[in-house]
């Protein structure tokens, strides 16, 4: 496995590793380290192996379409890594690092997944480094669209995480069989919620995760002045940090909302579990774009696993889900009145919501995806067994 990232930790990368190592699969995760950490490690028998990433280069990776010193950088690494420990495939965490793994799939006959946690040209559509001037002329949006349908033509197999996601691919010219959906559903083993109940004397509206301008925080803070007064001790907090957190303070400050509003910073997860027992209801404000469209949160399927009433705008995956397991309500994305109006409804308990665990428990959980992502390996295995064989014979 290959992640442009610190590990750990990273939840997504931690569980599809684990189900492969329990399958029987040796598993080596390389990534850059900026921590000084060890550069080979051992973490719940996932082998690691890190690499020192400069802060140049840490840089460099915006532009590294137009200047290639970063997948130069990685390719060396790589090249180090899967020669000296007989890698059979290589497992590409997000789109930017394909083009390293299609360069050693054929120079070391390798098999090469790409899993694409992700909509990446969509994402980078939003980003605030890609939407400056320098980020457009280092890192144009277009350039990746034309990456992303090059490079990708060259895996065996291409991992997405939601339906939606497939679909945009495969309208794209891609083969549907080499496409398979691993999810961001929830590990119960790892998600322990606690005896705790929600305050009787506030009405707790929750989020947590990153904090930028496309998650749809600014919506909340909006709707917010407009249910004070109809919602008595209504209350929202946030959990998680973001590069859009001190201008959502500033709103916050702006419309004399600070004792409604509290920023928990960064949590454990079980912290997160803790705050989430004591919500009323959890938000997923995401405003609805081309990669939010083509994507789902991990919290969704925790705040399923809770019986908390879910508040979401009309992102593709997020409402077709919402609306099958009736775990919550849909409103359209950045109009502050509209989830205004659906806040109200919820808490007069006019809005029809049922307790979802049991989608989670029978349907939208780990275990699920984690026969996937094996059946995947086993498919590959497989193949190329019978290439062997057919070259050998």
């Amino acid at each position: 496995m290959v992640l442009d990232h610190e590990f750990p930790p990273d939840v997504r990368v931690e569980n599809e590793a684990l189900a492969l190592v329990k399958a029987g699969h040796e598993v080596h995760l390389a990534c850059y380290t900026r921590k000084d950490r060890p550069r080979r490690d051992l973490f719940r028998g996932i082998i690691i192996h890190r690499t020192p990433l400069s802060t140049l280069l840490y840089k460099a990776s915006v532009a590294a379409l137009t200047f290639p010193l970063y997948f130069s950088f990685w390719e060396r690494f790589l090249d180090k890594v899967v020669r000296d420990n007989d890698i059979e495939a290589l497992h590409i965490h997000d789109l930017p690092l394909a083009q390293v793994g299609k360069i050693l799939k054929y120079r070391y006959d390798l098999k090469l997944v790409v899993d694409l946690h992700e909509n990446w040209p969509a994402l980078l559509k939003v980003s605030a480094h890609t939407r400056s001037v320098a980020g457009r002329l280092l890192s144009p949006g277009f350039l990746w669209e034309r990456y992303e349908r090059r490079v990708l033509r060259h895996a065996d197999s291409i991992i997405v995480v939601v339906e939606e996601a497939m679909e945009r691919l495969t309208a794209e010219g891609h083969d549907r069989e080499r496409i398979a959906v691993v999810s961001n559903t929830l590990n119960r083993d790892s998600f322990q919620l606690p005896d705790k109940a929600p305050d009787p004397d506030h009405y707790t509206l929750y989020y947590a995760g990153g904090i930028t301008y496309h998650r749809g925080l600014h919506t909340v803070i909006e709707a917010l002045s407009n249910v004070c007064d109809r919602i008595p001790g209504i209350r929202f907090r946030i959990a998680g940090s973001g590069k859009y957190l001190e201008p959502l303070k500033d709103l916050v400050s702006k419309k004399n909302l600070g004792s409604l509003v509290e920023f928990t910073g960064h949590l454990t997860l079980e912290e997160v579990a803790g705050y989430l027992a004591q919500a009323d209801a959890a938000l997923i404000p995401h405003l609805k774009t081309g990669h939010t469209d083509s994507t789902i949160p991990h919290k969704l399927f925790q705040y399923m696993y809770a019986n908390k009433p879910v508040i979401a705008s009309d992102c593709l995956p997020l409402e077709r889900i919402i609306t099958e397991t009736q775990s919550g309500v849909i409103f359209r994305s950045g109009s502050a009145g509209d989830l205004a109006d659906k806040l109200v409804a919820l808490y007069e308990k006019r809005a029809t919501v049922l307790p979802a665990r049991k989608w989670v428990e029978e349907k939208y959980n780990w275990e699920a995806d984690a026969g996937t992502l094996v059946s995947l390996y086993g498919r590959l295995h497989a193949t190329a067994a019978d290439m062997n064989d057919q070259l050998n014979g």
